[in-house]
């Protein structure tokens, strides 16, 4: 191995690198990166929004599963317009499909999350939400995702800025090839 490579890299496949631990089973489908197009809106905002998602599931063969999302925000003909919504975190996967999530986001906000996955859904609610200074009031959020073969639909619930618990975000993701 020379000295630039990792000695323990993460795999997004199943069968590539580490064996992964047994709990995480109920979210192997979930490994590798997803691309695709959503829109957007809230209460606060005059006009909803459309953007581009990458999300990629990795592990290192620990229970947990390493999590990263980026997307951007497009024109009406699908064309980048600027960067938009970034997180990064861990899902701990238990043996029964429970989960817990650690999501942190570049604008001052951390999310613990707890859930189930349950066949193709995932289901999780926020539990505690951390916020730094000049960071946005965000008082609760609640993910779904729902996997069909090589599409994954992500929708995401909000409770913001004083405006109750409404649907943000809605996005259909197809697997990258590896």
């Amino acid at each position: 191995m020379d000295s630039t490579q990792t000695p323990f890299p993460d795999s997004r496949a199943a069968g590539e690198g580490p064996q992964p631990h047994p709990w995480i089973t109920p979210a192997l489908a979930l490994l590798g990166s997803w691309r695709g197009s959503g829109s957007g809106g809230y209460d606060t905002l005059a006009d909803g929004f459309s953007y581009e998602q990458e999300i990629t599931f990795s592990h290192d063969g620990r229970p947990f599963l390493r999590y990263e999302a980026r997307a951007w925000l497009t024109d009406t003909e699908g064309r980048p317009l600027r960067p938009s919504g970034r997180e990064t975190g861990w899902w701990r996967v238990g043996a029964d499909g429970y989960l817990e999530a650690v999501v942190a986001h570049p604008i001052g906000i951390v999310t613990t999350y707890v859930g189930r996955i349950s066949g193709n859904q995932i289901e999780m609610a926020s539990r505690d939400m951390a916020v730094t200074p000049h960071a946005k009031s965000v008082t609760a959020s609640r993910r779904r995702l729902t996997l069909h073969e090589d599409e994954l639909t992500v929708v995401q619930e909000l409770e913001a800025v004083g405006q109750p618990l409404q649907q943000h975000l809605s996005a259909r993701l197809r697997r990258l090839p590896l």
